[in-house]
């Protein structure tokens, strides 16, 4: 049987290119294990940096153009789309927003090092209208530097991950079978965790129609508009009685309400 080792040296710059690529993508399978144990191989003169931070590099820039260039498209219903198959959707476009407006294009610098940031960012950035220009210059950094950090840190503790790798190759068939039952993991976990956020959600959502019943009855619920600005801007029309709110700001709106006072809160 081909070694684990021989394997991954063997195909280990298209396995980092499709790795990267599948998870910028939006596919729950994490490159950071990938290129951090290229960047132990690296250390040992068994696998090339360059090469590995090259294809880390492309493989992100092709994702992420691609949902750059379909959230100029689409707007903001390639993010709705996203979040509803997003493993992350409680953090999903609200504070991909927040750090829009707060630093611009920069924020793109660090979006890879924050969960449920890397897939939102690209498609908002088209969105938002950024030029192809910037977004590939702060994008291609950003990239860079967290495929660096991982190839670092695999650099930095190569013993310990050679230990790993020698853990793993001695056993056999067997280290596939405990790699892809890791990553299983992972992705119920998450699973889990979504299916909980979205059964909390259902639970204290109001439909549409149901709001408008509740006004056309006289019952006058307050209604908070927690949209960001850039969602206010790119969609102008809101619910006449709405009062506009930040997120920051809603226990100050509603410090003044009777208890019993229903509050109606809606966003993008």
């Amino acid at each position: 049987m081909t070694s684990l080792v021989h394997y991954v040296l063997h195909y280990g710059i298209p396995l980092i290119f499709f790795n990267v690529l599948l998870e910028q993508l939006g596919a729950p399978v994490p490159a950071v294990p990938a290129l951090i144990v290229a960047g132990a191989l690296s250390r040992d003169g068994k696998m090339s940096s360059t090469n590995v931070l090259l294809a880390a590099l492309f493989a992100s820039l092709i994702a992420d153009y691609i949902w750059f260039l379909l959230g100029r498209r689409y707007g903001y219903r390639i993010l709705r789309t996203l979040c509803r198959i997003s493993l992350s959707p409680d953090s999903c476009v609200r504070d991909t927003e927040a750090r829009f407006e707060r630093w611009g294009a920069k924020s793109l610098l660090i979006a890879k090092f924050i969960p449920g940031f890397s897939t939102v960012a690209p498609p908002l950035a088209g969105a938002s209208g950024r030029t192809s220009a910037a977004f590939l210059i702060y994008d291609g950094i950003g990239a860079l530097l967290w495929a660096g950090s991982a190839v670092a840190a695999g650099r930095a503790f190569h013993r310990a991950i050679d230990r790993l790798l020698a853990a793993l190759e001695n056993l056999g068939g067997w280290a596939l079978v405990i790699v892809l039952c890791v990553l299983a993991l992972v992705i119920t976990v998450k699973w889990a965790q979504r299916v909980h956020f979205l059964k909390q959600l259902r639970l204290a959502r109001i439909q549409p129609d149901e709001l408008m019943a509740m006004l056309d009855r006289g019952e006058m619920p307050v209604v908070l508009d927690v949209r960001s600005a850039g969602a206010r801007k790119h969609n102008p029309h809101a619910i006449p009685t709405a009062i506009v709110a930040q997120m920051d700001d809603i226990d100050s709106r509603l410090s003044d309400l009777a208890p019993h006072q229903e509050v109606v809160l809606y966003c993008t």
